[in-house]
């Protein structure tokens, strides 16, 4: 931590600091897998009842409504403190959505249960063929009396599996661009004629799901916004989520990581110049990182104009950076897909390298948001289109 701290954010981190310490189970640090349902939403609930578990989200609602330096804090201090990763969905996706677009109804409904840790939701916006291009999705909703009838297909979906709920993106009509005639409602994931099938990834973890829906049957009162009219609501979700993909949590997770691994003498890091430079390199990405966020959430919460789409991009190739720097240090140890372990605990060697490659095609790719940055914010031409 290179930055100067008032009094009173040197006292909130001493103070975050003695509580994870005395309050993280020993099993449940450092991992690199997200723990099991049970144990992640025991420690999620133990957070909620500490006031911690939504910093950025309004005290009305039972958010912490910390600033973006607290934000800052504490996700420095849960990495160094090796603190286990949690389902985020209903913290950063739905939930600030719900506060922003919901109707009262839904925010009483749905909120208290988000930050209790009652329900695990999940984003159903991925589909074959309409990952990035999200705009072509084919799962589709006819109206039904008080109801939609949902037919279709999610893929990559994080903790499908394991969620209640799940927030997602239907047809309901054509229009005439593919952005209209699209919905975004809440979906019970315990309703009839749902089928989930994990996935397992390359790095041994099965953290995706794919979820198949047979006429599923929704109330219309869990739409959020207006039928046909999901688009905006599905934008700004992106935009919020792509802001939290852009925080310095697992840059500063994996800055840890390096530190614990080029501290061990079996990898002679600590006299080597050359990795010397390199994790000074890693330090100095990760600092340049947790300014830029500052920056963001700062204009965000004064209801300024926010770049998420280049945060996002920083972020997932900061974490990318340093765990490459780490796979060097690891020399041939490098391949070992089991953790090493030595006094200070568990030492990941490839488990976060092997996940860190899908930081950058998740939430958007980072190719669709240098195009986002190209058309939307320098005004280039799209080939083919004529200036954007």
């Amino acid at each position: 931590m290179l930055r100067q701290e008032s009094e009173a954010d040197a006292r909130f981190r001493r103070e975050v600091a003695g509580w994870l310490q005395a309050n993280i189970p020993d099993h449940l640090r450092h991992l690199t897998f997200r723990p099991s349902p049970m144990e992640a939403m025991d420690w999620y609930r133990k957070l909620s009842a500490q006031g911690w578990i939504a910093p950025h989200w309004p005290r009305v609602y039972g958010g912490m409504e910390a600033t973006p330096v607290q934000q800052v804090i504490l996700m420095e201090e849960m990495a160094r403190a090796g603190a286990p990763d949690l389902p985020t969905q209903g913290l950063n996706h739905i939930g600030p959505i719900l506060i922003k677009c919901g109707t009262p109804q839904q925010r009483e409904r749905y909120l208290p249960a988000i930050i209790k840790g009652d329900a695990i939701w999940c984003q159903g916006y991925s589909e074959p063929g309409a990952g990035s291009d999200l705009a072509s999705l084919r799962t589709r909703a006819q109206i039904s009396g008080n109801e939609l009838v949902i037919n279709g297909h999610k893929i990559w979906t994080t903790w499908g599996q394991h969620a209640d709920w799940m927030f997602a993106l239907v047809r309901t009509s054509e229009g005439e661009t593919r952005q209209q005639g699209i919905t975004f409602v809440l979906i019970d994931l315990k309703t009839p004629g749902i089928t989930r099938r994990p996935i397992t990834t390359i790095a041994g973890d099965d953290e995706f799901c794919e979820v198949f829906f047979d006429d599923v049957t929704v109330p219309l009162e869990n739409v959020v916004g207006e039928i046909g009219q999901g688009w905006a609501v599905a934008t700004a979700l992106l935009g919020e989520e792509r802001l939290r993909i852009g925080s310095p949590a697992i840059a500063l997770r994996a800055l840890v990581r390096l530190h614990r691994l080029a501290a061990d003498s079996r990898f002679r890091a600590v006299d080597n110049p050359y990795f010397q430079e390199k994790l000074a390199h890693a330090e100095i990405e990760t600092e340049a990182l947790i300014a830029s966020y500052l920056n963001v959430a700062e204009a965000e919460q004064q209801g300024g104009a926010t770049d998420s789409s280049y945060l996002k991009i920083l972020a997932t190739e900061t974490v990318q950076t340093i765990l490459d720097i780490q796979q060097q240090i690891a020399g041939e140890a490098s391949p070992l897909r089991d953790p090493l372990h030595n006094d200070a605990g568990r030492l990941d060697i490839t488990e976060m390298f092997l996940q860190s490659r899908r930081l950058t095609i998740y939430g958007g790719t980072n190719e669709v948001q240098r195009t986002i940055i190209a058309t939307k914010v320098l005004g280039l031409p799209v080939a083919g289109r004529g200036k954007a």
